[in-house]
């Protein structure tokens, strides 16, 4: 993850922190150490004033939950260290993680949740209909246009996990589609997606993103909260700045409009 150099806006910076924390806060308290048994000496786990072998069954779960805490301080020492330098005061209270429960009409009689359950059962870049250019390659993948590997490369270094273009299957309509990117947010448990339009002058094209765009929203899905809409035109390339400030306004939108059971 490398962010250092990347705008974050105040909102789902605040949220990033708040999450960070918040697992922190979770997560037991112990130490890894050394303990001579016989004049030997073990890797053990000190927790609650008991030593635990770090390579029995339990003390390797220890190990695993010290990596993940390792983890997190480092995510949250670097996003407090942009807090510091662009903003002041605390972070948002009101940006706290919470699970925010969207649904995806999948056929007319069935909505599933898009949460991680959702996400992994995603297959990643699964659509082989349209060509792509050996030039838009990036991280084991070929991209069908440089905006669309600029978009990954973003949500990489975002820390953002995302699939590009995998089939799924929406309400009202007999065969998959495949969405350019859809995102996973740890801090919300949720899915958004991407789709990033290149605008040419041509009925045809012009016709297919106006259907595109009807299917989403009669899937359920909320223009500029559930789905991003990026635009490439000749005109008006496509700046990936612009990208921070959409996500920011889609994440920071479903914490203030979620339902009161999310």
């Amino acid at each position: 993850m490398d962010i250092t150099n990347k705008y974050i806006p105040r909102e789902y910076l605040s949220l990033k922190i708040n999450y960070c924390r918040q697992q922190l806060e979770q997560l037991p308290k112990f130490t890894l150490g050394e303990h001579k048994v016989n004049g030997i000496s073990r890797s053990v786990i000190k927790v609650d004033g008991r030593r635990i072998c770090a390579d029995s069954s339990v003390g390797k779960e220890y190990c695993n939950l010290l990596h993940a805490r390792e983890e997190l301080e480092n995510e949250l020492q670097i996003y407090e260290a942009i807090w510091n330098a662009n903003f002041r005061g605390e972070p948002l209270a009101q940006c706290a993680p919470c699970k925010i429960k969207r649904h995806l009409a999948v056929d007319s009689s069935k909505k599933v949740v898009m949460d991680k359950e959702f996400f992994d059962s995603l297959k990643n870049d699964d659509n082989s209909r349209y060509q792509k250019y050996n030039s838009n390659f990036f991280n084991g993948i070929y991209y069908r246009s440089a905006a669309e590997r600029d978009i990954a490369i973003f949500y990489t270094e975002m820390g953002i996990p995302f699939k590009y273009e995998p089939s799924i299957t929406i309400a009202g309509l007999s065969k998959p589609i495949n969405p350019d990117f859809v995102l996973y947010f740890r801090e919300l448990d949720s899915c958004k997606f991407h789709e990033h339009l290149g605008m040419k002058h041509s009925a045809d094209y012009l016709r297919d993103t106006k259907v595109k765009y009807s299917n989403y929203i009669g899937a359920g899905l909320i223009p500029d909260m559930d789905i991003l809409f990026t635009y490439d035109t000749d005109d008006t390339p496509f700046d990936i700045r612009t990208l921070p400030v959409k996500l920011n306004g889609s994440v920071y939108g479903s914490i203030i409009c979620r339902p009161p059971e999310s």
